[in-house]
C-alpha cells in the first residue's frame, strides 16, 4: 500500500493554476516537467483582458504628465515565461526551489492624450488622441518559491519573491486627420512628456501622430499561490 501511494505522488508532470493572478484580472497557468530529482523545466503562459489599469498609481508615477488621462488609460497583457527550477530538498519537484527564468511579455495599450488647440487669447478647446498600439518585453529573472504535496494528485506552490529586468520596444499611433493648429497642440503635449528613465520620441502631422517608447522593463512576481495536478 505504501508502494501505491508513493507511485501516485511520483508523477513527472505537474499542470498548475495561479490563483492569486485573478485579483488583477491575469489568467496564469504553468506546465512543469521533472528533468532529474533536482530540476525542473516549467513553461507558464499568462493572458490579461484589455481594461483599465491595475495599480493606477503606479502607471501616474511613471510616467509623470498632466497630459496623459489615466482614468481612460487602458492595458492588456500576454506573457510567456519558461524556467529552470532547482528544489534544494529532497523530494521530486518538492520543497524550496530557486527559479531562473526568461519573461517575454506583450502589452496591448491605449493611451489617451490631452492637447488644447487655441481658439483665441487666453482661450483654447480641449481634445484628446487615443494612442493605440504595443509595447514588447523580454526579461530575464530570478525567483524562489516552496512546492508541497496537498494529497496524492494536488500540489501548492508558493512563489514566495522574485523579479526581472531587461529591455522593452513599443510603437502607439494615432490616426486621424489634424489641423496645423492641432499639429502643434498635441506636439506640444507629447514634448513635454518626460517617461525617465525611457527613451520617448514622437511625431505628428496632419495625417497623425506616433509614439515609439525604447528602454528598460523591470517586474516583481512575489505573494503568488498555485494549486497544481500531478500526474
Amino acid at each position: 500500500m505504501f508502494a501505491g501511494a508513493q507511485s501516485l505522488i511520483g508523477g513527472k508532470n505537474i499542470l498548475r493554476w495561479n490563483l492569486s493572478s485573478m485579483a488583477v484580472r491575469n489568467y496564469h497557468f504553468t506546465y512543469e516537467r521533472s528533468l532529474t530529482k533536482r530540476i525542473s523545466f516549467s513553461i507558464s503562459y499568462r493572458t490579461m483582458a484589455k481594461g483599465a489599469v491595475p495599480f493606477q498609481s503606479q502607471l501616474e508615477k511613471a510616467i509623470n504628465s498632466p497630459d496623459v488621462n489615466f482614468n481612460n488609460f487602458q492595458i492588456g497583457n500576454t506573457a510567456i515565461t519558461p524556467e529552470l527550477r532547482l528544489y534544494l530538498g529532497f523530494g521530486r519537484m518538492k520543497g524550496f526551489y530557486l527559479a531562473p527564468y526568461l519573461r517575454f511579455a506583450s502589452f496591448d495599450i491605449t493611451a489617451p492624450v490631452k492637447y488644447t488647440v487655441t481658439t483665441g487669447p487666453g482661450s483654447g478647446t480641449s481634445k484628446e488622441a487615443n494612442f493605440i498600439g504595443k509595447i514588447t518585453s523580454s526579461s530575464p529573472g530570478l525567483m524562489i518559491g516552496w512546492q508541497f504535496q496537498l494529497a496524492t494528485k494536488f500540489v501548492m506552490d508558493i512563489q514566495l519573491i522574485g523579479g526581472h529586468y531587461g529591455t522593452s520596444k513599443g510603437d502607439l499611433t494615432f490616426a486621424a486627420p489634424l489641423t496645423n493648429d492641432e499639429v502643434t497642440a498635441l506636439q506640444t503635449s507629447l514634448n513635454d512628456m518626460k517617461p525617465d528613465p525611457f527613451k520617448f520620441t514622437s511625431t505628428v502631422n496632419n495625417s497623425g501622430a506616433t509614439i515609439k517608447t525604447d528602454g528598460p522593463w523591470a517586474g516583481i512576481r512575489g505573494a503568488n499561490i498555485g494549486i497544481g495536478f500531478r500526474f
